[in-house]
């Protein structure tokens, strides 16, 4: 029998290619009712999801395979009797690239040399290093341990923070329950969690306020993470620093106080739009099959409705 797969667009049934013997794999952009009644493994579109999942209810199907990482309000959106595997194994890397990118940048001011360079003007500054820097990284699942791994190289006391302390590979990581005793003897902190109510506002007007002057926070998780309003103030205030690949609302809007704010940097929600994506993917895809012929239980399975 097929083993049939559909994907959101050609370039990824590309990527997939070649197939095992008995694997077919067809277009579906799901803007439209399914070509087939019976589809083995889907491939939603990176986005749109709130009007793509639904059309699920007309499809029978082993497994959707996500394109994110996160998550939240998946499950809202799907119809019942499915399973879902989030794109763990895929944006780590990226996504970890970004954080350490926007931490550099902002450390070293590039963002104003960048400036400087259109307007042509020659203006050298002293600027933070990254070395010697206590970063706390809230948040250590695949991304937050990408994170540490790049960080490891540039001589920085790292500080993991997650749900629940242990001693994990000869490394102390930190209980959430001690962030705010440790708040104010960081200079970094890079937040890589996943949304939702748990997480929603982790950072602050307390824990803003705790950090001491001039620190630096960079946010490659998502936007309610941390509490806008609050981090305006004390961004407008040039007290705290921060690197945004995320941000709440999103998009940002064009009169929000956060554009222009000195010592804030923001990228538009891309830690995992790398060239990283389609070739991990791919083998991701390619791995689901694989245990679904073999009757196996497939990887990064997040929901079940």
């Amino acid at each position: 029998m097929t083993f049939t797969v559909s994907v959101p667009h050609p370039d990824l049934a590309r990527d997939l290619e070649p197939l095992p013997d008995g694997v077919e794999v067809i277009v579906w952009p799901m803007d439209a009712a399914p070509p087939r009644s019976r589809i083995d493994l889907v491939v939603p579109p990176y986005i749109a999801l709130s009007r793509a999942l639904p059309l699920l209810a007309e499809v029978d199907t082993r497994l959707v395979q996500g394109q994110a990482i996160g998550y939240e309000g998946i499950g809202e959106l799907l119809p019942a009797g499915l399973t879902f595997a989030n794109a763990a194994t895929v944006h780590e890397t990226s996504t970890a690239e970004l954080a350490v990118a926007l931490t550099l940048a902002v450390q070293r001011r590039l963002d104003e040399f960048a400036r400087d360079d259109r307007a042509a003007t020659w203006a050298p500054v002293f600027a933070e290093s990254l070395a010697d820097r206590r970063v706390l990284l809230l948040g250590y699942g695949g991304v937050g341990k990408a994170v540490a791994a790049r960080l490891a190289p540039f001589d920085v006391e790292i500080v993991p923070v997650a749900s629940r302390a242990r001693e994990e590979d000869g490394i102390r990581v930190h209980g959430i329950d001690e962030l705010a005793a440790l708040l104010p003897t960081v200079d970094i902190v890079i937040l890589s969690l996943p949304g939702g109510d748990a997480t929603r506002h982790i950072i602050g007007e307390a824990e803003l306020a705790a950090l001491p002057d001039g620190a630096l926070v960079v946010n490659v998780g998502r936007g309610p993470l941390i509490d806008t309003d609050a981090l305006v103030r004390h961004t407008r205030a040039g007290r705290i620093r921060a690197g945004l690949d995320v941000t709440d609302p999103e998009p940002l809007p064009r009169d929000h106080p956060l554009w222009g704010t000195r010592g804030v940097l923001i990228s538009p929600h891309v830690g995992g739009a790398s060239s990283a994506m389609h070739p991990r993917i791919a083998a991701l895809i390619h791995r689901q099959i694989a245990h679904l012929r073999a009757g196996e239980e497939p990887e990064n399975i997040v929901i079940r409705t």
